[in-house]
């Protein structure tokens, strides 16, 4: 799949999950074989551009190319000044959020509540598109309510406006992330485009993505909340893809440091207190079908320096590894 100049090998791409794909995710999910990560979303409002967190979040030195950066907003000019913004910070594609079905977003009328307003969506996307001399790829879902899936309308305005590719979530805005993801929707806008479309929505596994891929003839499928915790999916469906075999699990070794590097990079990037707190989660996603989970995450989670999460969640793992129970302190 190609978007503009970039080629995107495999067609996997980590969609962008707010408070998740941050570089440290970015980086470990391309090392461990997605195609394409996009950021997580951040304000075109610039009076926050000077917060810790979007200076994080417009953090991309050293990021592995392409690198792809999602905005979100509802005024054309000021999405285009974001835009720009984020091409000067290292963005070599920009991504327009109307999918995000999130209630403070939507009260906003940004992200999914965009699709009630195809004029606006057009003034939008003509402004972006304009502004940059970088490819802007766009992402939706199939509408903004279960009888007013209007996706094909708006993706026919987005290739229009000159958009490189289309992301299509297969739910739409009141579904949230409830229920099973529907694909018809998705695929007649593939079969719609001459640009390239992209699925979202369950995938979550090799099998599913092929099957995805498939029914839809899209390009690309996107793997969101599949790979929190097992960042390892994006090689196990390249592989299936390229092969029709699957891979076995990675060892419990491998997880260990994998885990490891990840913590390390997270308290590298954002610092303490921030690093270990942010870090958590994703304990957490890691360890969700390990033995003693449970308690495993009562110990992590009350750790307050990065050595001392290192160090328990180095002795948990360990002791997994020699095929023992491990051995919980009571307290970090």
């Amino acid at each position: 799949m190609r978007i503009g100049p970039h080629i995107i090998e495999p067609k996997l791409v980590l969609a962008p999950m707010a408070g998740v794909t941050d570089k440290p995710f970015r980086v470990l999910c391309k090392r461990l074989g997605a195609g394409l990560c996009v950021s997580e979303m951040t304000t075109s409002d610039p009076r926050f551009w000077g917060t810790a967190k979007s200076r994080h979040r417009m953090d991309h030195a050293g990021e592995p190319a392409p690198v792809s950066v999602q905005i979100a907003g509802t005024v054309p000019q000021v999405m285009a000044d974001a835009a720009r913004h984020n091409v000067d910070n290292g963005a070599q594609i920009i991504d327009i959020n109307m999918g995000c079905p999130a209630k403070k977003v939507c009260n906003a009328w940004a992200g999914s509540a965009l699709m009630r307003e195809p004029a606006l969506v057009a003034d939008i996307l003509d402004a972006v598109v304009n502004a940059v001399d970088v490819p802007v790829t766009l992402k939706i879902r199939t509408g903004w309510a279960a009888g007013h899936r209007n996706a094909l309308e708006i993706a026919r305005i987005a290739e229009a406006a000159g958009i490189a590719a289309l992301a299509v979530h297969g739910r739409t805005r009141d579904q949230q992330y409830k229920g099973l993801a529907e694909y018809d929707t998705i695929a007649e806008v593939k079969a719609a485009l001459s640009i390239p479309v992209m699925a979202n929505g369950d995938v979550d596994s090799p099998r599913k993505a092929r099957e995805v891929l498939d029914y839809t003839g899209c390009d690309a499928v996107l793997v969101g909340r599949a790979a929190q915790g097992r960042p390892w999916i994006f090689r196990e469906i390249g592989h299936y893809l390229d092969t029709g075999t699957g891979l076995p699990e990675p060892s419990l070794a491998e997880v260990r440091d994998i885990l490891l590097g990840h913590l390390r990079h997270l308290h590298d990037f954002y610092g303490e207190p921030s690093g270990v707190r942010i870090a958590r989660k994703h304990l957490g996603w890691y360890a969700r079908d390990r033995p003693e989970n449970a308690a495993f995450r009562a110990v992590v989670n009350r750790a307050e320096t990065a050595d001392a999460q290192l160090r328990l969640t180095a002795d948990y793992f360990d002791a997994l590894v020699a095929g023992v129970a491990p051995d919980l302190p009571v307290a970090a």
